[in-house]
């Protein structure tokens, strides 16, 4: 059975940075891409950021780019996201997700397995 299991969110400051880690269990993720979406309270899960299975290439959403950075330990079988100069409509709930299908890694319906989600919340 897949598992993935997101960490590291938490109540932070405007400003404040955060690491969120994706441990990947059941499956070993070493041809996989990964990527990370969130949620607002209200709002559609949107696309945050995704890496190719050997990191070679990154992708991420417009709202983010220049402040996050995606990254994997295959030998750890875990993903990252580096959160830094965080803004409070930065809050949501983070979730990692591994693309299962070929097509556009913005797009939630391409990936098969996710995580339960870990909460980052950015206090003004």
């Amino acid at each position: 059975q897949v598992q993935l299991v997101e960490s590291g969110g938490g109540l932070v400051q405007a400003g404040d940075s955060l690491r969120l880690s994706c441990a990947v269990s059941g499956r070993t993720i070493t041809q996989d891409s990964m990527g990370w979406f969130r949620q607002a309270p209200g709002k559609e899960r949107a696309f945050v950021a995704a890496i190719s299975w050997n990191a070679g290439s990154t992708y991420y959403a417009d709202s983010v780019k220049g402040r996050f950075t995606i990254s994997r330990d295959n030998a750890k079988n875990t993903v990252f996201l580096q959160m830094n100069s965080l803004k409070p409509e930065d809050t949501a709930v983070y979730y990692c997700a591994r693309r299962g299908y070929g097509g556009r890694y913005d797009l939630s319906n391409q990936y098969d397995y996710w995580g339960q989600g870990t909460q980052v919340t950015v206090s003004s």
